[in-house]
């Protein structure tokens, strides 16, 4: 699926929508660029999970867990990491095959841990089309 958003709202509902959609043991491998819109997704996807919290990007302390919505949400940002055996030391395996849902920001920086099917989604920008311009690939692993 390939979608089209001109604002940081748009962006919002559609990881809405697919947060309403996602079934517990799902996950999401974002990819983007600093800027890119990757925490407004997730935002998102939270408030389509019933995550009623504030949703931040856990830069600094990799893992972010909500227990607020109708299921476990483990929010990932793997942008800092400085070695892959860091996401053992934090049970990235809990995560990853628990019964919650789970989003990995930056997800390049670990795909071998990724689970043999999970959702990729890449953010990417054209200023030539604007500033807000996001196109937006969601595809099954």
């Amino acid at each position: 699926m390939l979608t089209e958003t001109y604002s940081p709202k748009e962006t919002y509902e559609l990881g809405r929508k697919i947060g309403e959609q996602a079934e517990r043991g799902a996950v999401f491998a974002l990819s983007g660029d600093l800027g890119a819109g990757k925490t407004v997704f997730t935002k998102g996807l939270a408030s389509g999970l019933g995550v009623t919290e504030h949703v931040s990007s856990p830069t600094f302390t990799i893992l972010q867990v909500y227990e607020g919505g109708r299921c476990p949400f483990y929010h990932f940002d793997v942008y800092r990491i400085g070695d892959i055996s860091e996401m053992d030391e934090i049970g990235y395996e809990d995560c990853f095959y628990g019964d919650g849902v789970c989003l990995v920001e930056w997800a390049d920086l670990v795909k071998e841990l990724l689970p043999e099917h999970y959702t990729q989604i890449t953010i990417g920008t054209d200023v030539e089309k604007g500033f807000d311009y996001r196109r937006i690939s969601v595809e099954e692993r």
